[in-house]
């Protein structure tokens, strides 16, 4: 199947930048929120991002404007009417997901493929709450989505040949690295990231070293870009802490339980850096 044209819904940080690089690779790119004040609040973030470019010398000023001139946003479904790929990048919440695919399924037709870029959620019940769980599938990419060559193709029980070989050429042609994922918690990455997270946590806790050197230790001696901590406030506390009770509901493994640490500190705002707070202060 041609993809000509790629809806988004949701223009928030993952959706913004899914939007972008779907633009800067020619497609025309309609984006969804839900209200103006959002939409422009995410137009602005990819206009910033590619004047910064321009700044830098690492986007051409010809670049910039092609990638904006191939982007729309809109506070309506209707204006997906004609995508051939929607995208969905919306909050990781079973029902919300569900009532936008219900709205949209009335205004595209029978041959539009549904993504979703679901971190935690299963891809097989996203499919089976629509009426097109052939042409449903998961691409997770990652954050910053211009920048990080990573995509998951996860294939729901349902997904079809056709389906999925389009969804992985389609990540190809966005200029990223697809992998295959199995449709299970956590997917790859998070798979063998989030262990690594709350076990750092738990050896935080434990005394093991304060979070300056355990974070250095990592970064100097394994060479990771980032420590554990500086990724925790990075990816967010909320986000790490849902995907990891989502995680152990599945497997009922211990490596996957919430230390006490990373509950509490949900519970008293301290997200990371979007909140100002983390285990660091920004």
């Amino acid at each position: 199947m041609q993809i000509k044209t790629v809806g988004v819904l949701g223009c928030g940080l993952m959706g913004s930048g899914i939007a972008q690089v779907c633009a800067a690779s020619g497609y025309r790119t309609v984006v969804r929120e839900v209200d103006d004040t959002a939409l422009q609040k995410g137009l602005g973030w990819i206009k910033k991002f590619l004047d910064a470019g321009v700044t830098r010398g690492k986007v051409t000023p010809e670049a910039r404007d092609k990638t904006l001139g191939n982007l729309s946003g809109t506070t309506t479904f209707d204006a997906l009417e004609d995508c051939d790929l929607v995208i969905e990048a919306i909050v990781e919440n079973l029902d919300a997901k569900r009532s936008a695919y219900a709205a949209l399924e009335n205004v595209v037709g029978d041959r539009t493929i549904f993504m979703s870029n679901t971190s935690s959620l299963c891809v097989t019940e996203l499919a089976a709450s629509t009426k097109r769980p052939d042409r449903f599938g998961g691409l997770h990419f990652f954050n910053p989505v211009p920048i990080m060559k990573l995509v998951e193709v996860i294939r729901a029980l349902t997904t079809s040949d056709e389906t999925y070989r389009t969804a992985f050429a389609f990540a190809q042609s966005v200029g990223k690295e697809p992998i295959t994922a199995p449709d299970r918690p956590g997917f790859i990455v998070n798979r063998l990231l989030m262990p690594y997270l709350l076990d750092a946590i738990r050896c935080y806790e434990n005394g093991l070293g304060t979070l300056e050197d355990l974070d250095k230790a990592m970064t100097l001696g394994c060479g990771h870009p980032m420590g554990p901590f500086t990724l925790l406030d990075f990816v967010g506390l909320d986000t790490s802490y849902y995907i990891a009770n989502i995680m152990f509901e599945e497997f009922r493994e211990p490596m996957y339980a919430p230390p006490p640490l990373l509950k509490r500190m949900v519970l008293a705002g301290r997200l990371g850096r979007k909140s100002g707070q983390g285990f660091y202060k920004y």
